[in-house]
C-alpha cells in the first residue's frame, strides 16, 4: 500500500510557496532550461536540501510552476474575467473589454512575454510531460472562450454559422501570437496593433 505524503505544516507550506514564487520569476526571465537553482535558492534564502524536500528535482519544480503559478496567472488575468453568468446579456463585450485591458500591458510584460507561451515554445518539443501540462492550460483557456462564444451565440450576439470551438481555438492562438511577435520585435506598437486586429476579427463574428 502506498502511503500519502504527510500534509505540510504552515511553515513548510510558506517555504514551498516561496520556492515556487522565486522559480516562477527565474523561469520567466531565463526560461526553464537556463533557470538557475542557485539563483532560486539565493532569492529564497533556503538550502538546496530544503528545495529537494519539496521537489525531487528541477523538472518536478518546473512542472509545479506550470501547474501552480502559470495556470494561476492565466486564471487571475484571463479566465476569471471570462467566467460570465449564464444570464449575461452581452457576453461578447466581456471578451472585447478584456482585450482592451490587455492592450494596456506595460513594456516589461510585453518584453518578457506570456509565461505560458514562453514555456510552450521552449519545452513542448523536448519534454512530453511539460507539453501535456501546458496543453491542459491551453485547453482550459480555449474551453472558457468557447463557452463565452456559445453564450453569445445563444444571445444572438454571434452569427449562428460560427463554429465556436474553432473560433475559440483561433482566438487563443492569435492572442498568444500577438504576444510572441511583439516580444520578439520588442515593440509595444506591434503588440497594440496586433491585439486590435484580433478585436476586429471578433467583431466580424457579430450579426449585422
Amino acid at each position: 500500500m502506498t502511503l500519502s505524503p504527510s500534509p505540510l505544516s504552515g511553515k513548510e507550506e510558506l517555504a514551498r510557496e516561496r520556492i515556487l514564487d522565486a522559480a516562477f520569476a527565474e523561469i520567466r526571465l531565463q526560461g526553464f532550461q537556463a533557470a538557475s537553482v542557485s539563483a532560486i535558492l539565493a532569492e529564497t534564502g533556503l538550502t538546496k536540501g530544503a528545495l529537494y524536500h519539496y521537489f525531487p528535482g528541477k523538472k518536478a519544480l518546473g512542472l509545479a510552476v506550470v501547474d501552480e503559478r502559470v495556470a494561476l496567472a492565466l486564471r487571475l488575468g484571463v479566465l476569471d474575467a471570462l467566467n460570465v453568468p449564464a444570464d449575461h446579456a452581452r457576453p461578447l463585450d466581456v471578451l472585447l473589454q478584456l482585450l482592451d485591458q490587455v492592450q494596456g500591458w506595460d513594456e516589461t510584460s510585453v518584453r518578457l512575454g506570456c509565461p505560458l507561451n514562453n514555456l510552450m515554445q521552449e519545452m513542448s518539443a523536448v519534454d512530453e510531460e511539460f507539453r501535456l501540462h501546458l496543453t491542459a492550460i491551453v485547453t482550459c483557456w480555449q474551453g472558457r472562450v468557447e463557452a463565452l462564444l456559445q453564450l453569445a451565440q445563444a444571445r444572438g450576439q454571434l452569427l449562428p454559422t460560427v463554429d465556436c470551438h474553432a473560433a475559440a481555438l483561433f482566438i487563443v492562438a492569435a492572442w498568444e501570437g500577438c504576444v510572441s511577435v511583439a516580444k520578439n520585435m520588442r515593440s509595444m506598437p506591434v503588440f497594440v496593433a496586433s491585439i486590435e486586429q484580433l478585436k476586429c476579427y471578433i467583431r466580424q463574428l457579430q450579426p449585422g
